[in-house]
């Protein structure tokens, strides 16, 4: 039963994460650098967003191997895997429906998406079951620099920004945002759904003790 309610929570926050990823797209005013490489190379090389999410993962995880001397995480290919079905969904689904005109409104949907992104990373993170490989990368960077994760996602976002500039990925004000506000959002949400997630799961376990000892 723990493990149930642990999956749907899984799933829950990456459905949540993917949301707030297409409204930040949708907004038009920039996206976290991250997706804005995603973008970039969706619109310059083909292919869909969610398909370089699928292949963007596979390098990083080879990469964090590296940095944590381990074995590749495999199963996190599967989370980036469902992370990429979930984004192409989300822009089918809502390529026409939320399409901002005036800036007021565009700021409105970034600053909504931005908010979603870190709840939902935060929710599936907090199940620790195979994070998305550049959520493993910020995990490892805030371990080996011995920081927290705003500072570790940060440096994370500068790279990639970087990066995507090279593609020329919808870069604006709403990635500055999000390399400002993003891992602080994160930071925010982590204790705050840890606390929830781990009460769920904690009450799920004793109630399916208790239903098997009757």
């Amino acid at each position: 039963m723990s493990n149930k309610n642990q999956y749907a929570l899984y799933v829950l926050g990456i459905l949540i994460l993917t949301l707030g990823i297409t409204l930040t797209i949708q907004s038009d005013i920039g996206t976290s650098p991250f997706d804005a490489l995603l973008v970039g190379l969706s619109l310059n090389v083909g292919l869909t967003v969610g398909s370089w999410e699928i292949i963007i993962a596979l390098i990083l995880i080879c990469c964090n191997s590296l940095l944590k001397r381990q074995r590749p995480e495999v199963l996190g290919l599967l989370t980036a895997f469902i992370t990429g079905i979930c984004i192409d969904m989300w822009l089918f689904l809502l390529h026409n429906l939320i399409t901002p005109e005036l800036w007021f409104y565009k700021l409105v949907c970034f600053g909504i998406g931005l908010v979603v992104i870190g709840f939902g990373t935060a929710i599936y993170l907090n199940t620790n079951f195979a994070p998305i490989p550049i959520d493993r990368l910020t995990l490892i960077i805030q371990k080996l620099t011995r920081t927290n994760i705003l500072l570790s996602r940060t440096l994370i976002y500068f790279v990639f920004l970087i990066v995507a500039t090279l593609f020329n990925g919808p870069i604006g004000i709403g990635t500055l945002l999000t390399v400002c506000l993003g891992g602080l959002i994160l930071n925010y949400f982590m204790p705050l759904t840890r606390k929830v997630i781990d009460t769920i799961l904690t009450n799920s376990t004793t109630k399916y003790d208790a239903d098997k000892n009757h």
